[in-house]
């Protein structure tokens, strides 16, 4: 009898300790929706996820999904996060057009110059102003990409009239405008239906980054590439959040809390912002050793592209003045952070 109590005793101090480990460790659903190759999950996420659990002393953990695992398209990644689906998002606010209209800002054609500079500007920017447009989540931190070029399959864009009567893939409500106001039919569509897009000769040509071409293996589809020149304005950038469910942070303990405000704001914004910029070289090479054409606008071509493209300032000012903002004060505010 003795030795069946003991025996019992022990089993349920072993399951109370285990009830107590489990207890201690939060593990967090982060989803995203570019594959494992990537930059954003390989040097950004992974890394992200690897400090966290170290600095919590392992009482913090991440399950990745990348490639939308836990279902849907990246446009619900944001209210997958609110929604709590997620714990932790990465996604393109601006895949849902119109939403996000404060913090669009930075997604203007030629308004970035330096991504890593801008990424920490956006930070700031965005807690001033574009707080409300995020409610629901705890944003941990924004940046931006090393600036998209024009990807095409069929013929190099030299002039602004080339692009007449091609369909170019963009990423967001802005970019739409710019590419209309170049010349050619623009067609919105997320980074990941892209690829297939280009494949099936459905979309000419995209507006994409060098950082995503090789985990995207664009340099495969697309033979012609136009860029601006090294120093000059980025043609286009895209603003990311990286973003948690506000409950799942509020139910936190302190300590944890801390875990996760230790890694987020401006110097997480600036440090992913420099990641992306980083890996434009490597992308750029992929593109190189295939043979495919790179293509560096001019500058007196490039002054033709800014001036076709200035009035989508003027335009968003006008339409965020229609929604009761300050739109000429954001914008000299968002130049400002830029620089």
């Amino acid at each position: 009898m003795l030795v069946r109590c003991v025996r019992s005793l022990i089993v349920l101090m072993t399951a109370m300790s285990a009830i107590s480990v489990s207890a201690q460790t939060v593990t967090l659903k982060v989803h995203h929706f570019l594959p494992p190759a990537s930059t954003t999950h390989a040097r950004f996420i992974v890394p992200w996820c690897e400090k966290i659990a170290k600095e919590s002393g392992g009482k913090l953990k991440c399950q990745i999904y990348p490639s939308m695992q836990l279902g849907g398209t990246p446009q619900q990644l944001f209210d997958q996060a609110k929604d709590g689906v997620a714990d932790i998002i990465w996604t393109v606010p601006g895949y849902q057009a119109g939403r996000f209209p404060v913090s669009e800002v930075f997604e203007l054609p030629f308004m970035i110059n330096d991504s890593e500079r801008a990424s920490r500007g956006l930070w700031h920017y965005a807690m001033k102003n574009a707080t409300a447009e995020f409610k629901g989540v705890k944003p941990l931190l924004f940046h931006v990409h090393d600036g998209a070029l024009l990807n095409t399959t069929k013929k190099p864009v030299k002039t602004l009239e080339d692009l007449k009567g091609m369909k170019v893939r963009a990423p967001t409500r802005l970019g739409t405008k710019m590419i209309a106001a170049l010349g050619a039919t623009p067609v919105p569509m997320p980074l990941p239906q892209a690829a297939e897009a280009l494949s099936k000769g459905v979309i000419d040509g995209a507006l994409i980054p060098w950082e995503v071409v090789p985990s995207m293996k664009f340099e495969e589809i697309t033979k012609f590439h136009t860029e601006s020149p090294m120093g000059s304005p980025q043609m286009l950038n895209a603003v990311f959040v990286f973003a948690m469910n506000q409950a799942k942070y509020d139910s936190l303990s302190p300590d944890l809390k801390k875990v996760i405000d230790n890694n987020s704001g401006a110097d997480a914004s600036a440090w992913v912002g420099k990641l992306f910029a980083e890996d434009a070289a490597p992308g750029r090479k992929s593109a190189e050793q295939r043979k495919n054409v790179i293509y560096v606008l001019p500058d007196a071509e490039l002054k033709r592209w800014v001036t076709a493209t200035n009035q989508i300032d003027d335009e968003w000012v006008k339409d965020m003045n229609a929604r009761g903002f300050d739109g000429k004060r954001l914008l000299e505010e968002a130049r400002a952070a830029c620089k």
